[in-house]
């Protein structure tokens, strides 16, 4: 369905330190650039008519102050949007609020969206289970839907893609995606074989493999 190894080699991933509110929070950002110009990438990202095409239904405001859901998925309010160039979120999701800014530029091969998700993981047995490819890996499979959805100007749907995901080359991306989250956590890390430890329980979550002890 899709090329694997394109996918995988066209997003920059990184984890990064910062504060939010003065509290300290680690960030999952996600990095890639796509074949188009600004204005088509905003719209791609924001418009609920096209949002589906690629990612899932959204129902509720997209305005600014205005709260949305994500269909089976989070909800949250938008708290700043700067069209075309940054949009911010927070995201809501099982009693926990994490934060998500995406910051949309022009880059020589087209547009380039970077995508940061901030979360305050104190004594946060998730993160310290999954580390950043619990989120980084969902996140990737959205920007993979965007880039067949640029690439086509067509919809997505949904049972290709969840048929997708259980096939040989659906594995292998959920798999090697977890893979360098983990990577480019250790390359931050004081544990480095704690983020690569993560990696493999996150590759498991997601392709259904047992997890490793």
């Amino acid at each position: 369905m899709f090329d694997v190894a394109k996918h995988l080699g066209a997003t920059t991933r990184a984890v990064e330190d910062s504060t939010h509110e003065g509290t300290p929070v680690k960030v999952v950002v996600a990095s890639r650039t796509y074949p188009t110009d600004v204005d088509d990438l905003w719209q791609a990202v924001t418009d609920p008519e096209r949002i589906p095409r690629w990612f899932a239904p959204v129902s509720g405001d997209l305005r600014l102050g205005g709260r949305f859901q994500v269909e089976g998925n989070a909800g949250g309010e938008v708290i700043a949007c700067d069209q075309p160039r940054h949009l911010a979120i927070t995201w809501e999701f099982g009693g926990d609020t994490t934060w998500v800014d995406v910051h949309l530029e022009e880059s020589p091969d087209g547009a380039t969206l970077t995508l940061r998700h901030a979360a305050d993981v104190s004594g946060n047995e998730h993160w310290s289970t999954y580390g950043p490819g619990a989120v980084g890996v969902g996140w990737e499979l959205g920007l993979m839907g965007l880039a067949e959805h640029l690439a086509t100007g067509s919809s997505i749907p949904h049972e290709e893609v969840e048929g997708w995901g259980a096939s040989p080359d659906g594995q292998a991306f959920m798999s090697g995606a977890a893979t360098q989250w983990g990577e480019a956590d250790a390359a931050v890390s004081d544990d480095p074989d704690a983020s690569r430890a993560a990696a493999a329980r996150t590759a498991a979550f997601y392709t259904g493999a047992e997890a490793p002890a």
